[in-house]
């Protein structure tokens, strides 16, 4: 059974619970330089492994990039 997050402002369905790590992994962003909001709070890089995103969670993914 698939569960529906809100990701970055559209509904997208995974299969809740993961973990932030997983969920990047799943929109092919593993590794890349993203920020990552949860629930309206920010998320450190080094607790993706261990931050759930839960059934029904507002997610923010921003993936920065470099320029000039």
């Amino acid at each position: 059974m698939n569960d529906s997050i809100q990701l970055n402002g559209q509904a997208h369905a995974v299969q809740c619970p993961l973990s932030v790590s997983a969920l990047l992994a799943s929109l092919g962003l593993e590794g890349k330089p993203v920020v990552v909001e949860l629930d309206e709070q920010a998320v450190f890089r080094r607790d993706y492994a261990s931050v759930e995103v839960r059934s029904g969670s507002k997610v923010e993914v921003v993936t920065l990039a470099a320029g000039g």
